[in-house]
This record gives C-alpha cells, sequence and structure tokens, in this order.
C-alpha cells in the first residue's frame, strides 16, 4: 500500500515539525514540512495530501496570546475554505501543543463561539513533565483504535482546558473528549481534558507531545525496564485511516 502523503505545517517558531515528522514516517505515512506562508501561497499543497499536522512549539512567539498569529495565517486568503474542505472529504487533522491553540483559534475545532480556550495552567509556571492519557472517544479516528493508555510528555504554559458547563455537557455527549489525562492533572484542565475531536472525528487537538515517544528509548525510564506505552499509535491509527481514503 502506498505512503499517503502527510502535510506538516509550520511556522515562526514552531519546532517539533521534525519530531512529528519521524512519527509519521515510522507509522507508513510520506511526511512534508510545509512552511504555512508557503502554504498560503500554494493552497493547492493541501489537495495532494491525505493527512495534515499542525506541529507545536512557539509560533510567532506566541505574541498576541498562544496559537493565534498561526491561526489567522490557516484561515487567511481563502486557506480556511481549503482546509474546510481537506475534512469534508474525510482527512485527518491533528494539531499538537500550540497547534492545538491555533485549530480552536482557527473554528477547526470548537473554538470561541462555543466558549472552549486553553488558558495559563493553574501553575502560572511553564510546564514540562511526562504524563498518562487515557483514550475516551470512539467517534475520533486517531483515538478509536487504541485499547490502553499512553505515555508522553507536555512542554506548555498555556494549556489548561476551559469551557463553560453548556459546552462541556455537549462534547461529552457527542464523544468529542478524545483524551484525559490519567493519574495527574499538569495544568488544572477542566475535566482532566488533554485532547478534544470536532464533531466529525477527524479533527483532533491535544496538549501532550505524542511524537516525542515513537520508540522505546524516548522514555526516561526505558532503561529501567518500565519504558511505558508508545505515543506512535495515535499516528498509527491516523495514518490508517489516511491510507484508507
Amino acid at each position: 500500500m502506498s505512503r499517503p502523503v502527510a502535510l506538516v505545517v509550520r511556522g515562526p517558531g514552531t519546532n517539533r515539525d521534525a519530531d512529528v515528522s519521524f512519527a509519521l514516517d515510522l507509522a507508513g505515512a510520506e511526511p512534508r514540512i510545509t512552511l504555512v506562508g508557503e502554504l498560503l501561497e500554494r493552497p493547492e499543497l493541501l489537495r495532494d495530501a491525505r493527512l495534515l499536522v499542525v506541529a507545536g512549539g512557539f509560533s510567532y512567539a506566541d505574541a498576541l496570546g498562544a496559537g493565534r498569529l498561526l491561526a489567522l495565517d490557516l484561515t487567511a486568503a481563502g486557506l480556511g475554505d481549503e482546509l474546510t474542505a481537506f475534512v469534508a472529504a474525510g482527512r485527518p487533522v491533528i494539531g499538537i501543543c500550540n497547534g492545538f491553540q491555533a485549530l480552536v483559534r482557527s473554528g477547526l475545532l470548537p473554538g470561541a463561539g462555543r466558549r472552549v480556550a486553553l488558558g495559563h495552567n493553574s501553575s502560572g509556571r511553564f510546564d514540562c513533565r511526562w504524563v498518562r492519557l487515557a483514550p475516551r472517544s470512539t467517534r475520533c479516528v486517531w483515538t478509536a483504535p487504541l485499547d490502553e493508555e499512553i505515555d508522553c510528555p507536555i512542554a506548555h504554559g498555556e494549556g489548561r482546558f476551559t469551557c463553560d458547563d453548556e459546552t462541556s455537557a455537549a462534547l461529552a455527549a457527542n464523544d468529542q473528549i478524545a483524551l484525559t489525562y490519567s493519574g495527574t492533572n499538569p495544568n488544572g484542565s477542566r475535566d482532566d481534558v488533554a485532547g478534544i475531536c470536532d464533531p466529525t472525528g477527524l479533527v483532533l487537538g491535544l496538549m501532550p507531545h505524542p511524537e516525542n515517544h515513537v520508540v522505546a528509548r524516548q522514555h526516561p525510564h526505558a532503561g529501567r525496564g518500565a519504558a511505558g506505552r508508545l505515543g506512535l499509535r495515535l499516528f498509527d491509527a491516523g495514518v490508517r485511516h489516511a491510507k484508507e481514503l
């Protein structure tokens, strides 16, 4: 079976595009790193791709709010229509950390209109640590095949998931809570939410970095016989869905 093209979007300040590309390659995709400026000039690049990743980092140095300027890029000059068509064609999208923030602000995930936001960590500090994630959604194509928890790091200062009561109930009822923190909630997210999906289940946003645990040696306890569960399975699921298109 051919390797589906996975477009990895990066902007000024993002820094996880190489890590994501490595994960996608292991999962059987053909990653292509593309600057958001190039995508604005050539939105047709999306039409050749079967999977889209908005990489993490600190786009535009998080000026004016984390992910805000990258979100403006993603919705500028007709690119928003291209992204909507991309999802309508059944093609999966994932935004990780800063990419999650950008997807919420761009409207590809429930955003301002649904009172969803990613605020400052409850500790008031940037936090970098390993966490365990529990898959919750059978609607989300990225998490539906997962039958066990996964381990991966976080690295963010604005990752606290917030929403109003009505939105929280709607997300739960519609099976859009894709991932929750298991054991320790590192940032004070409501209901321990680590990631959500859109109503189609194709678009996933999450704060942790599964691309940083795709081989066993990346886990800090790998040499002690307790390497944890790989985040690679998340990418395996997304790529498998893309191959079936």
